[in-house]
């Protein structure tokens, strides 16, 4: 089983205070990731890493990276607030969004963020909201059939992401002549990828069209935002992507086409949520129900309110139960919450030691997309997150939900 950073004694003091079920993050572990992907790319002066905010979108997580000199990728107006309300502006934020609410643009804009458009239409959209034209701009590349992608986003043909490769033109051309001086390019066309290989390829593609548009508009890509979509290793017998050596390979692919060109010098940025924070949340419940009829079931005290993949992707998390972990004493559970759907389950025909009522579980890598993608069907209430801090003390950073919460936008008043 996989080692945690607690042990079953410290999850009876958190659980004294904060009841199951709860997130918690280590701190000390995405600190350390965080140095380990600066130190791969320190080759390239002008690196940013923009965490993905829809991934862990907490203030204190968000403090935290930008400790560490991270900004942040927003998608959305309250992604906006939240960075701004940590102290994040400025061109600390990239704004990538799709089918864009003027409103949202235009609080980009006032921020300062670098705006990053998805598609050409919404260059003259931008324009008649803002009223301005900003002086740096970027667009999403979208390229077709000639890339392959992956299960999560999809075949990029396929995806409503991004503009073509004739459209990339057409639109810098607009944006140069309506005066727009600095320019970056971006694309997002993987999520959850454990191949460097294909990381690798998205920086070559992206070199080569920023000195394309260089020869055929004349204009210098400043940034080369590659996006995110590194994986974490989810299962046993995966492996994490090595840094140390996809950022050599980025830079091998760099010195062959940017240093050559009339560009010489561009900055390198990423957008990666899940491998910051991934690997380095919890979420923590309890046994709460056992049900044997044609299967044996483990039923928790937390739901896919909690922990959303399994049901949406058929996703595996390792699950530790704490104080068992070398029991010899087996069973296979389907161990799944409460709500009213079969999909409930955050493991199917899974082996773990022979489980007791109140035993800790604990599903690993929720670190990103956990909390976050929580909901509230069937009135389930979404749950605190914990902090495990550098000096190994635990504090609240967000509190559980409360029923009060849940009806505070309905009125009784008017029945």
């Amino acid at each position: 089983m996989r080692s945690l950073p607690f042990t079953k004694n410290d999850l009876e003091a958190m659980a004294a205070k904060w009841p199951t079920p709860f997130h918690i993050y280590d701190a000390a572990a995405i600190s350390r990731n965080a140095e380990a992907l600066k130190a791969a790319f320190k080759w390239n002066k002008g690196f940013r890493e923009y965490f993905a905010v829809k991934a862990t979108p907490n203030p204190h997580i968000l403090k935290l990276l930008s400790k560490h000199g991270f900004g942040c990728d927003c998608s959305s107006l309250a992604e906006l607030v939240l960075s701004e309300k940590s102290g994040i502006t400025g061109q600390n934020i990239m704004f990538t969004s799709n089918d864009t609410p003027g409103e949202e643009f235009l609080k980009a804009y006032e921020l300062g963020a670098v705006i990053n458009l998805d598609d050409i239409t919404h260059w003259p959209f931008l324009l008649e909201t803002i009223k301005e034209v900003p002086e740096l701009m970027c667009c999403r590349y979208n390229p077709g059939p000639t890339r392959d992608g992956n299960d999560i986003i999809g075949r990029p043909e396929e995806a409503k992401y991004g503009l073509t490769y004739e459209q990339i033109f057409q639109c810098y051309e607009m944006m140069r002549d309506a005066g727009v001086k600095r320019f970056g390019i971006h694309t997002m066309i993987a999520s959850n990828e454990l191949d460097r290989r294909y990381i690798v390829e998205t920086a070559d593609m992206l070199f080569k069209l920023a000195v394309e548009l260089n020869e055929k508009l004349g204009i210098k890509i400043e940034f080369v935002n590659i996006g995110g979509g590194i994986g974490i290793p989810y299962k046993p017998e995966q492996e994490a992507i090595n840094l140390d050596i996809l950022g050599q390979e980025i830079h091998d692919a760099y010195k062959k086409i940017i240093e050559p060109s009339p560009l010489s010098e561009v900055a390198l940025y990423m957008e990666c949520g899940r491998s910051i924070t991934g690997p380095y949340g919890y979420l923590v419940s309890r046994v709460l129900h056992f049900k044997d009829t044609y299967r044996h079931y483990a039923g928790l005290d937390a739901c896919m309110s909690n922990l959303m993949r399994p049901a949406l992707y058929g996703a595996y998390h390792e699950i530790v139960v704490p104080g068992k972990e070398n029991s010899p004493d087996q069973l296979v559970y389907d161990v799944t919450g409460s709500l009213c759907e079969n999909n409930d389950k955050f493991a199917i025909g899974r082996k773990l030691p022979r489980l007791e009522r109140g035993d800790f579980v604990v599903i690993c890598d929720t670190g990103a997309h956990g909390h976050a993608m929580g909901f509230q069907y069937n009135g389930k209430l979404r749950s605190a997150e914990l902090l495990l801090e550098e000096d190994g003390n635990v504090r609240q950073i967000r509190r559980a939900e409360t029923l009060d919460d849940y009806f505070a936008t309905l009125s009784f008043d008017e029945l």
